[in-house]
């Protein structure tokens, strides 16, 4: 429950939430940036690149996003995922894939260009979004895709990714991830490498899915403000996918921000156990040398025989409380994890729920200032002062 003692009001976690009338207004003017939304990775899932054939354009219940949706949420900007699975590494497939990807991000934006239109520069998503249409930027899901190749990145940075998670799943070769055994206690010399080939070409340091030692690592090293693209706090919910306070509290002293994660796994707090719960039942199988497909199919009938709790907006917008508190009101975001993830809190089922965490922002005292800032101007202030690091480092 939560309770606004300067109008004596209380809310249950199950309230339903009503966007009235000041919150949209709010949230139409406002900016809304979204860091992480995997719908290119949905698409390429049904085999085809044929939007004719899936036409965004028109309602698709299968997925948490389509153009009616985005514009029924306010979206102003959207980081398009070009997430490729961390296996990818283990096949030598992960950069075709992702160069696939970012092909797949330039198709819908071409063949929908009187919705969106690709962007590059803080400059580029005011004037897209000045222009009525959604700014699409490119964001890379996994360092596994450069393929220990710095020429790789600056090549990445060329097709217009404007940032890259520096791990997924795996720990590589120069940093470790969350998800994995650490190799490196963080960052090794060649993924300190990573980061200032980053700075100074202006590409964000994304630090969602790698190590508490790798974030410090890269918020040591990095002269440019830093994000965690879909991340919550993991002082609410213990995942190793989310930001331990101390790590909070770096981030604002880089002046990055933390967008914060849907996925009720990540969120509520009996869910993200369930999780821990079910990866040592997949380490457990792995041990006893069951195949990729014997891990799967039992980790499926585990997930039917122990549901996620979804919890509810209100868990989410406890988050972004948590995190402006700790590190403060100017480092908190949006990072949603549409189509990458399975349960969402109650009524944040897809991308036209955002209004409904404005309206929460509203009940729990936010000043208007401040929201706009978490819905976006956070963001926008983070990436313009990483452009003004690169152009410096650019010209030494």
């Amino acid at each position: 429950m939560f309770c606004m003692a300067a109008e004596h009001k209380c809310w249950a976690n199950d309230t339903a939430v009503v966007a009235g009338e000041q919150a949209r207004r709010i949230h139409q003017s406002a900016l809304l940036i979204d860091g992480h939304n995997d719908l290119p990775w949905e698409l390429r899932q049904q085999g085809s690149l044929s939007f004719s054939k899936l036409d965004i354009a028109k309602p698709q219940p299968r997925f948490h996003t389509d153009i009616p949706r985005l514009k029924a949420g306010g979206v102003g900007a959207q980081f398009w995922s070009v997430y490729v699975p961390a296996s990818t590494a283990y096949d030598g497939t992960a950069l075709v894939a992702t160069l696939e990807q970012i092909e797949m991000v330039q198709a819908m934006v071409d063949y929908y260009s009187d919705v969106f239109e690709l962007a590059a520069t803080v400059e580029d998503i005011e004037r897209i979004h000045a222009s009525g249409k959604i700014a699409s930027l490119i964001g890379v899901e996994g360092g596994h895709c450069i393929e220990n190749s710095l020429g790789v990145l600056r090549q990445l940075y060329n097709l217009g990714a404007r940032y890259m998670t520096l791990t997924h799943s795996d720990t590589l070769d120069w940093a470790d991830s969350a998800t994995d055994d650490a190799k490196h206690d963080g960052l090794t010399e060649f993924g300190e490498q990573v980061v200032a080939e980053m700075n100074r070409l202006g590409m964000l340091v994304d630090l969602s899915h790698v190590s508490p030692e790798t974030m410090k690592d890269a918020l040591r090293v990095s002269k440019a403000p830093i994000i965690f693209s879909h991340s919550s706090a993991r002082a609410i919910a213990d995942h190793p996918r989310n930001v331990p306070d101390d790590v909070l509290r770096l981030v604002a002293d880089n002046g990055g921000v933390v967008m914060v994660n849907f996925f009720s796994g990540f969120v509520v707090p009996e869910s993200a156990a369930r999780e821990g719960e079910e990866d040592a039942f997949r380490r457990q199988l792995s041990e006893q040398g069951a195949s990729e497909a014997e891990i799967q199919t039992a980790l499926k009938k585990w997930r039917l025989d122990h549901p996620l709790e979804p919890g509810t907006i209100h868990d989410l917008v406890d988050h972004i409380d948590h995190i402006a508190t700790v590190a403060g009101v100017d480092y908190v975001g949006i990072g949603s994890d549409y189509d990458g993830v399975g349960v969402l809190p109650k009524q944040l089922e897809d991308v036209s729920t955002y209004p409904l965490i404005t309206q929460v922002l509203l009940d729990r005292g936010y000043p208007e200032q401040q929201i706009r800032k978490i819905l976006g101007g956070n963001l926008l202030r983070a990436m313009r002062q990483a452009e003004r690091v690169a152009k410096q480092l650019q010209s030494e």
